[in-house]
């Protein structure tokens, strides 16, 4: 897995944590998905950020990631 890379979780407290592969702790922790999202693009402007869903749709399940 590529190093740079960035995942966007929400966490149960209802925020949003930055992550980076395998680690343990959040690299950074917002209140909002748009304000984690913003600062991993800023943080790495390289890497597409995984972003993991936070609702159910029709085609998908809230475990999902997009880009």
């Amino acid at each position: 897995m590529d190093k740079n890379q960035l995942f966007i979780e929400r966490r149960e407290q209802g925020d949003y944590a930055v992550r980076k592969p395998d680690s343990e702790r959040a690299s950074a922790v917002f209140r909002t998905q748009a304000e984690a999202i913003a600062w991993a693009k800023g943080h790495n402007p390289k890497a597409t950020p995984m972003i993991e869903r936070v609702r159910i749709t029709r085609n998908g399940h809230p475990d999902k990631w997009r880009t």
